[in-house]
C-alpha cells in the first residue's frame, strides 16, 4: 500500500475527501471572493457565506463534480453552507472552468491575493491600502515599496511594519522552490491516482515526501508496470503538466502548474526495494548504507545489493536492511542522525503509528473563528475514528476571533454537556486556547479555568521579544498550575513565519518539572520541529498531537502531526492523546 493510502485509511479517512482537486479549486476561489468582499466593506454575513462554503468544499467526502453529475444544482444545495446562489456559481465553474463573479472582482482589484496573503502580517485591509496608495499588486511590488521606504508613512504601518514586511518576504524567498508537505500531499495523491488508473501495478512517491519532510523540493515517483508506454503517456499528459522536460520508456520529467518538478521512473520488480531506498534518501543515510555494504564485501546501488554479480537483495527494503545486518529503518528516520547506530543495537523506537490517535485536544468551533458548530465538529471527529475531542476556542484578549470571556466559557460548557448527552458516541471535553499575555500571565481567571477539562495556552502576539523575555514568558505560562498543554510552542508557520526566539531546552525542562504537555500542531505549523520533539522525548516530556481544526476537513491534518512525531522519534507512550480517555486525563494537571 502506498503512503497516500496508508495515511488516509489508518485514520478512517476517504482519499477523495482529502484530495478532490475540483473541490480545492472552487474552495480557493471562494476564499479569495470572501477576501475581495471584505476589502470592499461588504456585510460580514456575505463574507462568512463564502468562507464557510470554502471550508465545506474542502471537507467534502466526494468530488463536487460527481455530486453535480448525480443531481445537478439540487444536489449541490445539499452540501452544508451551499445555497442556491453558490450552487449556481459551482455549476458555472464545473461547466466552463470559470466564475464570472470572481473574474469581475479580480478586474476591479488586480491583485495577487494568494502571494500577498502568504506574507506574514498581510491581511485584506493592509493589502487594499497598499494597492490604493502605492499600486502594490504582488510580492515584487511589495518588496520594492518596502525597500524604498514608501510603506512606513502610510496610516496603520510605520518603520517597524515595513521592516517586518521585508523580514517576512525574506522568509518566503528562503523557501522558494519548496512547498509545505500539507500542500504537496494532494498533488502527489492526484498523480498517484492518475498512474493507478493507467495500470501501475506498484507505485510509491519517494524522496523528501516519503520521509515526510516539512517542505518538498520535487516529487519522485517509482512504478512497476508492464505497460510503460501507457504509464508515461498518462504522466506527461496530466492536466497539471505545463512542460515536459524529458519523456522516455523508463524515465520522464515534467513541470507542474503548482511550481514543482516531478520525476517518474519505471523499475523492475526485482529492483523496486533498492530503487525505493535509493530515491527516498536522505543522501547521508544512503552514503552510510553504502559504507556498510562495502565493509561486508558487497555493493549497493539503485538496482540492488550485490555480492559479486549476484543480487543478494533489492526486491523490497526490508530484505535490503536485513542483508546489511540492520533492523528495518522507517523512512521518517532516515537522516543519518543516529538511526543506523540504533538499528545495529536494536534500540530503534517503536514509532507511534498512523492509526494510534484516540483524541484531539485542540478543536475550534463557530463560537470563535471556526466554521462549524460543536456538534458538527464532534460528529466529524467521530466519523474518522476519534474517541474524544477537546473544544478549545480562543479567549477574550484575542478580539479578532471573538474570543470567549469567563461567562461565555461557562455557557459553552453547558452546551457541550447537552451535545455530549445527545451524541453519546464521542467524549467532548471542555477546554480553551487561552492567550498568553506579554508577561506570561493568562487572560482568563483561574476560577474559570479550573472548571475546564483541558486548558491549552498559546502565544498570539508580541512575537519580537528578546530570547530571554520570550523564554521567561513561556516558562511562566508552563508553570501555571491551570495550564495543561502549551499549544504550538514556538509559534512558527511553515514557509510563512519563523519560530520566535526561545531557549528550547529551558522550555522543555520547565515542561518536564511542571508536568505540562507540549503540543505538536498538525495544520500549517508543524510546530514543534522534529529536533524539538526528539529533545522532549529524550527528557521524558509528554506530547499531544492536535489538528488545530477550524473546520471538519482539518481533522485530516492529523496525519502530518503524526509524521512529525515519527520524525522526532516519538512512540505511542510519549503521546497522551494516543491513550484511552481516562489514562489521558490523569496526565493533566
Amino acid at each position: 500500500m502506498n503512503m497516500i493510502n496508508i495515511l488516509c485509511t489508518k485514520l478512517k479517512m476517504k482519499t477523495s475527501r482529502i484530495y478532490a482537486m475540483k473541490n480545492r479549486e472552487i474552495a480557493a476561489i471562494f476564499e479569495e471572493v470572501a477576501i475581495y468582499l471584505q476589502m470592499q466593506d461588504e456585510v460580514i454575513f456575505k463574507v462568512r457565506a463564502y468562507e464557510n462554503a470554502a471550508l465545506a468544499l474542502e471537507g467534502l467526502a466526494e468530488d463536487v463534480e460527481d455530486i453535480y453529475k448525480r443531481g445537478g444544482i439540487a444536489a449541490l444545495q445539499e452540501i452544508p453552507s451551499i445555497g442556491r446562489a453558490l450552487a449556481e456559481k459551482i455549476e458555472e465553474y464545473i461547466k466552463t472552468n470559470k466564475m464570472e463573479f470572481y473574474d469581475e472582482l479580480r478586474k476591479k482589484l488586480p491583485i495577487d491575493l494568494k502571494g500577498l496573503r502568504n506574507i506574514e502580517g498581510m491581511g485584506p485591509r493592509k493589502i487594499l491600502v497598499l494597492y490604493k496608495k502605492l499600486r502594490v499588486k504582488d510580492v515584487d511590488d511589495l518588496k520594492k515599496s518596502a525597500e524604498a521606504g514608501k510603506i512606513r508613512s502610510l496610516a496603520g504601518f510605520g518603520e517597524k511594519s515595513e521592516a517586518n514586511i521585508l523580514k517576512a518576504i525574506a522568509i518566503k524567498e528562503k523557501s522558494r522552490g519548496r512547498m509545505p508537505l500539507f500542500e504537496a500531499d494532494p498533488i502527489v495523491a492526484e498523480i498517484v491516482d492518475v498512474l493507478s488508473r493507467a495500470g501501475a501495478e506498484q507505485i510509491t512517491a519517494a524522496g523528501s515526501y516519503r520521509r515526510r519532510k516539512e517542505t518538498i523540493g520535487d516529487i519522485d515517483l517509482l512504478v512497476v508496470s508492464n505497460k510503460p508506454g501507457k504509464i508515461m503517456d498518462a504522466f506527461t499528459k496530466m492536466k497539471s503538466v505545463i512542460a515536459v522536460y524529458a519523456k522516455g520508456t523508463t524515465k520522464s520529467t515534467v513541470r507542474l502548474m503548482y511550481g514543482l518538478d516531478a520525476d517518474l521512473r519505471i523499475v523492475e520488480r526485482s529492483s523496486f526495494g533498492a530503487a525505493l531506498n535509493y530515491f527516498t534518501g536522505s543522501k547521508d543515510h544512503n552514503v552510510a548504507l553504502r559504507k556498510i555494504s562495502i565493509f561486508r564485501g558487497m555493493k549497493l546501488n539503485e538496482y540492488g545489493l550485490y555480492k559479486g554479480k549476484k543480487q543478494v537483495a533489492g526486491e523490497n527494503e526490508e530484505g535490503l536492511y536485513k542483508a546489511l545486518g540492520l533492523r528495518y529503518i522507517e523512512p521518517e528516520l532516515r537522516e543519518n542522525s543516529g538511526e543506523i547506530e540504533a538499528s545495529k543495537k536494536n534500540t530503534l523506537p517503536n514509532l507511534i503509528g498512523y492509526s494510534d490517535l484516540a483524541g484531539d485536544l485542540q478543536v475550534q468551533t463557530s463560537w470563535t473563528d471556526g466554521s462549524s458548530s460543536i456538534e458538527d465538529m464532534a460528529r466529524a471527529a467521530s466519523k474518522i475514528g476519534l474517541e474524544y475531542i477537546a473544544i478549545t476556542d480562543h479567549t477574550k484578549s484575542l478580539a479578532m476571533t471573538g474570543g470567549l470571556d469567563e461567562k461565555k466559557l461557562a455557557k459553552q460548557g453547558e452546551e457541550i454537556d447537552k451535545i455530549s448527552e445527545k451524541l453519546g458516541n464521542i467524549a467532548i471535553l471542555k477546554g480553551a486556547e487561552v492567550n498568553i499575555m506579554k508577561d506570561g500571565t493568562l487572560d482568563i481567571a483561574s476560577a474559570a479555568l479550573r472548571k475546564l477539562d483541558v486548558v491549552g495556552a498559546a502565544v498570539h502576539s508580541n512575537f519580537a521579544l528578546s530570547k530571554d523575555q520570550m523564554t521567561r514568558r513561556l516558562i511562566r505560562a508552563i508553570e501555571n498550575p491551570d495550564v495543561d498543554v502549551l499549544f504550538h510552542p514556538t509559534g512558527r508557520i511553515v514557509g510563512k513565519r519563523e519560530p520566535y526566539d526561545i531557549d528550547i531546552e529551558q522550555v522543555v525542562d520547565a515542561a518536564k518539572s511542571s508536568g505540562t504537555v507540549l503540543e505538536i500542531d498538525s495544520l500549517e505549523r508543524l510546530d514543534m520541529k522534529d529536533e524539538h520533539i526528539r529533545l522532549a522525548v529524550r527528557r521524558g516530556v509528554k506530547l499531544c498531537i492536535d489538528s488545530d481544526a477550524h473546520s471538519p476537513s482539518h481533522f485530516s491534518a492529523l496525519r502530518f502531526g503524526l509524521a512529525q512525531a515519527r520524525r522526532g522519534w516519538a512512540s505511542k507512550k510519549d503521546v497522551i492523546n494516543a491513550w484511552p480517555l481516562e489514562k489521558m486525563q490523569k496526565m493533566l494537571k
